[in-house]
């Protein structure tokens, strides 16, 4: 187990720079299942997903080479038409992606049902539609979900998803690269990670138009080539520097990241008293001693507020005067850190899916319990912005999301560590 002790109580400044978007790297890394080539893929995190789906790779025969911490060239010329292991595939939600690669690659699939975050039940129905709607017949068996093309192979197909789903949405488009006709995708998600794997898999030889609309069109090619790509910069690691640069106070510039993606977090900060400054790739975020004031947020896809920010934005709330609302409409059950801040003073009660936040003049340290990766990430701000020491049990859930926290946040004057407990101990939570 991993804990992150932090010293807190202290502002924020200096400057941050982001790495690659986490939620396109967990797309693109499957996607180069369909690639006849090799693809040397630029700003990759180096975060414990990334490097999971790299080992998933690898066990199923792809050459990977490290050419630097964030950038990685692979080959999957010779992939064997094995199924990636039950264990890996479990630890991580994006691993359903190996399911429409494979499906576009092989004409197969037989992956376990993924794991990663647990807040609240996920499914996976909006993908099954899509497959089927290209020619997939596909059984869910005993934790498995079995996928295979018709005696046609895949075909293009119109797939009308009941809901906005980033996953379903990329999912559908790396199964249709390779299928024959062409496929439309509509009430697709507009989310900057799905432009960023069609770009990918254009950069590759696919046709792909309408990404970053709700329509999406992918005309089915017969082979992708290789070829290099850089992945953007990650939208939410950029919004949490600056929700912890508003809730902790100080003075931090955050760069290498693409200011139209912060439209909404920027704007909603500002609502809040916060000073935000944008750049060509960069953002300043500063607060001096006044305290921040209330405010509602409503999640909603891409272009509104991001489910991902939510607990990251909580704290803030938290410490603002007034009373502040979060309706959260992605997920049905995404509060569950709450009851950790108010371990730490904050005065949060929750009602399903809308939170009211009644702001205090003060958090307190203590020890807390990260539930999930961006749950963590708020306990990480709000240990920053408390007084006294602050410990985060089950820290490992952070390192899936966010790379080099700890030295990123030195590098901004926090008072941060990070300690690996030995197997077997007990947790607060645990015992």
């Amino acid at each position: 187990m991993t804990q992150y002790v932090i010293e807190g109580g202290k502002p924020l400044n200096g400057t941050v720079t982001i790495s690659g978007a986490k939620n396109a790297a967990v797309a693109i890394l499957p996607a180069t299942l369909l690639v006849n080539g090799t693809c040397r893929i630029e700003n990759v995190p180096n975060i414990s997903d990334v490097r999971l789906l790299l080992e998933i790779l690898d066990s199923m025969g792809a050459e990977i080479r490290r050419l630097s911490p964030n950038t990685i060239e692979i080959c999957c010329r010779n992939v064997r038409e094995s199924e990636a292991s039950d264990a890996l595939v479990r630890r991580i939600r994006a691993s359903y992606y190996l399911i429409g690669a494979q499906l576009g690659r092989f004409g197969h699939a037989k992956v376990a049902l993924p794991g990663g975050c647990n807040f609240g039940p996920r499914p996976i129905d909006q993908h099954i539609k899509g497959f089927e709607a290209i020619g997939a017949e596909i059984e869910l068996q005993n934790g498995y979900v079995c996928a295979r093309a018709g005696e046609a192979g895949l075909t293009g197909g119109r797939v009308n998803l009941d809901v906005v789903s980033v996953g379903a949405t990329m999912n559908i488009m790396i199964g249709a690269t390779l299928a024959g006709g062409t496929t439309i995708i509509e009430n697709a998600a507009k989310e900057p990670h799905i432009v960023d794997m069609a770009n990918f898999l254009n950069a590759m030889g696919a046709k792909i138009s309408g990404a970053g609309t709700d329509v999406i069109k992918i005309r089915g090619v017969k082979g992708l080539r290789g070829g290099s790509y850089s992945i953007i910069p990650d939208q939410i690691e950029a919004g949490t520097y600056m929700a912890a640069a508003a809730a902790a106070g100080g003075n931090v510039l955050v760069q290498n990241v693409i200011p139209k993606h912060m439209d909404t977090i920027s704007a909603k900060l500002r609502e809040m008293g916060a000073k935000v400054t944008e750049y060509d790739d960069a953002i300043r975020v500063e607060r001096d001693g006044t305290p921040l004031r209330r405010a509602n947020v409503k999640t909603l896809p891409y272009p509104g507020f991001p489910t991902d920010m939510q607990p990251q934005i909580a704290v803030c709330m938290s410490l603002a005067s007034g009373v502040s609302t979060i309706r959260e409409s992605i997920y049905d059950t995404r509060f569950g850190y709450c009851a950790e801040l108010n371990r730490m003073g904050a005065s949060i009660k929750v009602d399903t899916k809308i939170a009211i936040i009644t702001g205090v003049d003060q958090l307190h340290g203590c020890t807390v319990h990260a539930c999930d990766l961006r749950a963590g990430a708020a306990m990480v701000i709000a240990g920053l912005a408390a007084d006294g020491t602050t410990v985060i049990e089950e820290a490992e859930y952070i390192e899936r999301g966010y790379e080099a926290l700890i030295s990123k946040l030195h590098g901004l004057g926090a008072t941060i560590k990070r300690i690996e407990m030995p197997r077997g101990a007990k947790s607060r939570s645990a015992g």
